[in-house]
Parts: structure tokens; C-alpha cells; sequence
């Protein structure tokens, strides 16, 4: 049997981690440009990508927009003494982790502050609160036994029932059997991830991704790869394949439609060809759908598991962007995986409330939640595009801001010199709330990005404080 040959690819891959191991390519150095590498070693530029994707994907050089691939710093210098082993409740990292977030969600809920980032609307121009209250009492009224007895799986019929039938704009077929209700988005993602992953196996996250996965992942006990992750184009599918092909990771976590904090979708193909994947691979994909429904453009754009063949797509989301966050109402398609995910619930916490799972279904079935969400499209379109006016007009020259294709956030990049990290500081002494661009990341990357938010009315307070935002980003640049 004639022994299997080495791709040219890892051959090349393998040799450039010896020149980073040996110091030729130290931490900062820029590789070869893919055509330098292809030309000079007579290999074709998709062999050299791959090459380089391949060492992205394992977190050894990170591409940089119009400059190439660099050398990641961690590899500057070999570890050290490791301290002995001691008991410990949560892992330092996740401890970090857990600070940086708790110091910015301190802030956000500080109502001296203004708040130029939270991801949670307030008020009637975003929610129909008054409208849910009602039905709510109505509801109460008139079937006390809601309140007076045990909710006992699989909950609400009428709520599982409409999930199902609006599940159809994202292009996902389903009956209200496959709907797992759940105590809000969070909830379904973290019943996903204890399904399908033991302590010690790899998860595969976008870089950047929503903070609060990253967390999670390291809470369960899992190990985190990043997968780049571009504004246009979504989680590379190219890297994701690599790291499938080799069995390097045990499920994979993304947000196709409108990402956070991206605020961009991934193209349909792209979709497709992930959920291609997930089913090629037998890896379970945990699609986080929980902004989906407010893309602007209608109909919306398919969810990646309208594409999935045999259940290796779960899908989570919730209405807390879209109705009510206070009564969190959450539920996930967990294909395959239904049974075990259901036992999971059961044992966490059994059921969902009855009377507002039954109101909210009420709302679902009347029409009211197809005409909140016309009006709603609407009026974070038209935040958005102000935000990102006034972005572009107190900003420092070089800043740029994502174009979202739904929801209410944008992923700022601000000029070579400016640190987020430091930036938050310098806003919070002046009252002003942001979320630096390090916390989307479990490397702690992106220190010169930041999250921005649209979901607040702009008032004067609060123009007032992007503009002043925009001057201590301009002073850090020597402006």
C-alpha cells in the first residue's frame, strides 16, 4: 500500500509554524502576500490560502483587511512556570471574562449614565408593552387555572403552534411538536451546547460573536476556536471546513441573520453551504436566529437550517428584541437532538409560565405581531442610518461602521492608534456607556472596535454624548 501523501497545503502550513516555533517568524511578522508564496514556491494561490486560513483557524496569524496575514502576538514568548494546581469555582479566564462583562453591564445599568450600546430596547417605540399588559390580564382573568396549577410540558399549544407557523418566514418547516419552549434565547443556546458537547471538547465560534457564548463555552468547560468571521461574507466557510475536516470541534455556534455585533447576515449560499456542512460532517450547528425576524428587506432571507437535510441544525431564539424581554419567551427547533434537549428542560426547570405563554400566542394568532414587526423594520432601519450619520460625522476620520442588514447594532472600527479598552474608561468618567470591542472576542481581540447600538431614541442627551465619544477617540490619535 503506497503511504498517503501529505496536501500541499499542510506541508506549507506545517513549515511556517517551524519558522514561528524557531523565532525566523516572530510575533507581529507579516507573512508572504498569497501570490508572493504561490509564485515563489511554485504552488497555485488557492494551495497558499488554504495554507494560511489554515493556521487563522488555529489561532496562529490573524488576516488584517488590505494589509495580509500577521503572526498572532500570544506566540511572542513560550509559557512559563505554571503555578500548582488549586480548587477553584471558575476558571481564571472565564473569571476575566465574566468581570469585563459584568463592568459594562454595570455601567449600562447605571441610569445616571448614557448608554450608547445596549442591545436592549426600551419603550413603546420598540415594544408593544401596553397592548401584551392587557392581554395579559385578560388572559389571566378569564383562565385562573393558569395561575393556580403546574405548567407541565411541552407547554402552550397556541404559543407553539404560532412559532411554527412564523417560523415559515424564515423559510423553516415545522410543527408545533418540534418547538421546545424555553425561559428566553440564552436558555436554548446553553441546552444546545450541554446536548451535544462534554467538558473538554472544542466549540467553534464567529470571531466576533456575541459576548455572552463566550462565557458560556468556557462555564460548560468547552475550548473555544475562532473562526473569522467578515461583515459581508459571515464565518468563513473555508476555515470552518478545515477545522470539520480534521474532527477538531464537537458543534459549532452561529448567527447567520443579522449578526451580533455585526449587525450583517451571511449570504444565502453561505447558509446553505453551512448547513451543508454541519450534515457532511455530523457536527451539530447551533444556529442563534434571535434577530432574524428584524431584517429589513421582506421576505426575509432564509435561516440556515431552512437548508438543513437530516437535524444537525438546532435553532434558538426568543421574542425579546421583538416583543417583550421582561416575560422571557424562547424557544429552539432542536432537530435531531429533540428528545434529549427536551429531557434537559424538563430536569432544569419543567415548563414555561402558562398565562403569558398563552397571552403571547393570543398575540401571534390576532395579526398584531405581523404589523408590530412592518412598523418595527421600519423604525430601526431609520436608526441605524442616523447612527451611522452622526458616526461618520463626529467620528475621526479613518472610523468605520458596519452596514447592517437588520436589527439596531453596528460594529465600529476606529483608526490604527485608538483603544477601546481605554476608550470606555474615558467615556464612563464622563458618563457615558459603551461595549469595547475585546469582550466579542475570546482572545481578546479587536482593541480598536467597539459595539454601538440604535435601539434608544436619539435625544439630545444622547447625540450629545457621541459626540463627545467621538472627540476622546480623536484625542487618543493626538487630535
Amino acid at each position: 500500500m503506497e503511504a498517503t501523501q501529505t496536501p500541499l497545503y499542510q506541508s506549507l502550513a506545517d513549515e511556517l509554524r517551524g519558522a514561528m516555533g524557531d523565532g525566523r517568524l516572530p510575533a507581529g511578522a507579516r507573512l508572504p502576500s498569497v501570490r508572493e508564496a504561490a509564485r515563489s514556491r511554485g504552488l497555485s494561490i488557492n494551495t497558499v490560502l488554504a495554507a494560511y486560513r489554515h493556521l487563522e483557524a488555529r489561532g496562529l496569524v490573524e488576516a488584517r483587511p488590505q494589509s495580509g496575514y500577521f503572526v498572532r502576538s500570544r506566540l511572542a514568548a513560550p509559557p512559563g512556570p505554571q503555578p500548582a494546581a488549586t480548587p477553584t469555582k471558575a476558571k481564571p479566564a472565564e473569571t476575566a471574562v465574566l468581570n469585563r462583562i459584568a463592568a459594562v453591564v454595570a455601567a449600562q445599568s447605571n441610569a445616571d449614565n448614557v448608554d450608547l450600546s445596549l442591545a436592549c430596547p426600551k419603550g413603546s417605540d420598540f415594544y408593544p408593552g401596553e397592548r401584551l399588559a392587557r392581554l395579559l390580564a385578560d388572559t389571566a382573568r378569564r383562565h385562573p387555572e393558569l395561575i393556580n396549577d403546574y405548567a407541565m410540558p411541552p407547554g402552550s399549544l397556541r404559543l407553539r403552534r404560532e412559532i411554527a407557523r412564523h417560523a415559515l418566514d424564515l423559510g423553516v418547516t415545522m410543527t408545533a411538536d418540534d418547538v421546545i419552549l424555553t425561559n428566553g434565547c440564552m436558555e436554548s443556546l446553553q441546552f444546545a451546547l450541554r446536548t451535544v458537547t462534554r467538558p473538554g471538547d472544542a466549540v467553534a465560534l464567529e470571531s466576533p460573536t456575541y459576548f455572552n457564548l463566550i462565557p458560556l463555552a468556557q462555564h460548560l468547560g468547552l475550548r473555544i476556536i475562532e473562526v473569522p468571521t467578515h461583515p459581508a461574507n459571515g464565518m468563513s466557510m473555508d476555515a470552518l471546513e478545515l477545522l470539520l475536516s480534521e474532527k477538531r470541534v464537537k458543534a459549532v455556534v452561529a448567527l447567520p441573520n443579522v449578526h451580533n455585533p455585526l449587525g450583517t447576515s451571511m449570504p444565502i449560499e453561505s447558509k446553505r453551504r453551512l448547513a451543508a456542512l454541519a450534515n457532511e460532517y455530523r457536527v451539530p450547528v447551533i444556529e442563534d436566529a434571535l434577530y432574524a425576524e428584524i431584517q429589513y428587506a421582506t421576505p426575509l432571507a432564509p435561516a440556515a437550517k431552512a437548508f438543513d437535510r437530516d437535524g444537525w441544525v438546532i435553532l434558538c431564539s426568543s421574542y425579546s428584541k421583538t416583543l417583550a424581554p421582561g416575560i422571557r419567551a424562547g424557544w429552539m427547533e432542536a432537530g435531531r437532538f429533540h428528545r434529549e434537549v427536551a429531557d434537559l428542560k424538563f430536569c432544569s426547570s419543567v415548563a414555561q409560565p402558562e398565562v403569558t405563554c398563552e397571552a403571547l400566542g393570543a398575540f401571534l394568532e390576532t395579526g398584531g405581531y405581523a404589523q408590530h414587526m412592518r412598523r418595527l423594520r421600519r423604525t430601526y432601519a431609520g436608526q441605524i442610518d442616523r447612527l451611522r450619520g452622526l458616526i461618520d460625522e463626529v467620528f475621526p476620520a479613518g472610523t468605520r461602521a458596519t452596514e447592517p442588514t437588520g436589527g439596531f447594532l453596528t460594529w465600529v472600527e476606529l483608526p490604527e492608534g485608538c483603544d477601546t479598552n481605554k476608550l470606555f474608561d474615558e467615556a464612563l468618567a464622563r458618563g457615558i456607556s459603551i461595549t469595547p470591542g475585546t469582550l466579542f472576542s475570546a482572545s481578546g481581540r479587536y482593541t480598536r472596535h467597539l459595539r454601538l447600538s440604535g435601539c434608544y431614541p436619539f435625544t439630545e442627551r444622547h447625540i450629545h454624548a457621541l459626540v463627545t465619544l467621538g472627540k476622546l477617540a480623536a484625542r487618543q490619535l493626538g487630535g
